[in-house]
């Protein structure tokens, strides 16, 4: 559903995008964070426990263990980087959006699914660009279960040891690029297509509902493509299980190393916790930013 008075293309346009995307994307980190530290403490670990380290059997008990050994404040760990992150690259990512859908056309006269998916996996792609070096801060935060330490002092110390580019920053950046440009191809195509092809309603309960639905449907299963770089992200972007040596470098040999230590299963590990947070995030994500910018273009439009 657009919005009723639709604004002039160009700068005007991409302005509403802007704040409706990045204030979709600081609301939806907000509420959703704590689960992106249980995802990533569990990807992180191998069959067993480093020496000293707890070792989590699941979901709940690395909820109950974070708690019990950190207190409430674990939960938190990691939140500085996504903020000051998130708001400008959730920003960028759906003006990119928005305005690459008429490269996607391919003829037809309106835009498709097809088009939706690969508008919105190249404005997945681009925004690794923003995102990579707060990625490597907030898992290092997130990996420490001994203190919180501070966003700068992290930042600064991986510089300082590994540097700016693909050893510090940016390491991790393939695995990152993959898991972006399939998940976001899964997330903007089917959450699209469903839209059209499921009626929209008049009463806006029904319809809020209607895009809840859609948004939770389609970032859960886009999340079953994009899981394995994920995990392949966390091991590349955290702490290496021997301090001073580099076991897990790039996407695909981190992959083919996890499958060949730990098995098939650890390819999808963090699988339940991840849908538990990316299947809201995709709802509350497309619902804050499609109100949001119906609610600029009509104020402002």
């Amino acid at each position: 559903m657009e919005p009723e008075n639709e604004p002039k293309p160009g700068k005007g346009r991409a302005l509403l995008q802007f704040a409706a995307g990045g204030s979709a994307g600081l609301l939806e980190l907000l509420l959703l964070h704590p689960l992106d530290v249980v995802k990533t403490r569990i990807q992180l670990q191998g069959v067993q426990a480093a020496a000293g380290e707890l070792h989590y059997t699941g979901v709940i008990d690395c909820i109950s263990k974070i708690y019990l050994h950190e207190g409430f404040a674990g939960f938190w760990k990691g939140i500085v980087p996504p903020i000051c992150s998130e708001t400008p690259k959730r920003a960028a990512k759906f003006v990119i959006y928005e305005q690459a859908k008429p490269l996607f056309l391919f003829g037809a006269p309106q835009p498709t699914a097809l088009t939706h998916a690969m508008a919105g996996s190249l404005a997945g792609t681009l925004e690794c660009i923003i995102l990579n070096p707060f990625e490597v801060v907030k898992i290092t935060q997130q990996a420490n279960r001994s203190e919180s330490l501070n966003t700068l002092t992290v930042a600064s110390r991986i510089i300082r040891s590994d540097g700016f580019f693909i050893k510090g920053l940016y390491r991790g950046m393939t695995a990152l690029l993959l898991r972006n440009a399939i998940f976001h191809f899964a997330y903007f195509g089917l959450y699209q297509g469903l839209k059209d092809e499921i009626p929209a309603y008049q009463d806006k309960l029904a319809e809020f509902l209607r895009r809840g639905t859609i948004g939770f449907f389609s970032s859960s299963i886009s999340c079953l493509f994009s899981i394995t770089f994920d995990v392949a992200k966390s091991r590349i972007q955290g702490p290496q299980p021997i301090k001073g040596t580099i076991k897990y470098e790039w996407a695909v040999p981190t992959i083919r190393t996890i499958y060949r230590e730990e098995g098939f299963r650890a390819l999808f590990k963090g699988m339940s916790v991840k849908i538990m947070r990316a299947g809201p995030g995709g709802a509350i994500l497309m619902l804050a930013y499609e109100y949001g910018y119906e609610y600029l273009t009509n104020k402002y439009g």
